[in-house]
């Protein structure tokens, strides 16, 4: 098994050097001159002359433009609005609805609960009524046998 202190041997790019643990840099590389490219002024473009009755068209033109962008914001917004009180009154709508079933199921319990507690007293009444009696008829069989 290799040990992790191994040695590296490097040999400088572009040359013909012995590989060594430090390769340097080769001193004899050449040089090239960069010639940097002479930037050709820029000929003036003459503006271009205003058309007095095309610039009034085009001023027109974007009046109509903004205004109609407008009325079609307002169009957007009225539609935003008329979906959020529809909305709002789907919502009020369910809430009212989950309120009367939940009065309507609060009630339902409460005469479940009171019919409960009539069978549980019933029940305790017939348990009552079944032990006298049983107390009476194992008597009875008691003194018949003895």
């Amino acid at each position: 098994m290799e040990t992790a202190n191994h040695l590296y041997r490097y040999r400088s790019v572009g040359s013909n050097g012995a590989f060594t643990e430090h390769a340097e840099v080769p001193k004899d590389l050449p040089v090239e001159k960069v010639r940097a490219k002479q930037a050709k002024p820029q000929k003036e473009r003459p503006s271009p002359k205003i058309d007095s009755k095309g610039s009034r068209s085009a001023a027109l033109a974007f009046e109509r433009e903004q205004k109609r962008r407008e009325m079609e914001r307002r169009k957007q917004e009225a539609t935003r609005e008329k979906e959020r009180k529809r909305r709002e009154q789907a919502i009020a709508t369910a809430e009212r609805a989950l309120q009367e079933a939940k009065r309507e199921h609060e009630t339902k319990i409460k005469k479940i609960e009171k019919d409960r507690a009539a069978l549980d007293r019933r029940s305790h009444a017939e348990n009552a009524r079944w032990d006298k009696q049983k107390e009476k008829l194992e008597a009875a069989l008691h003194r018949a046998t003895g």
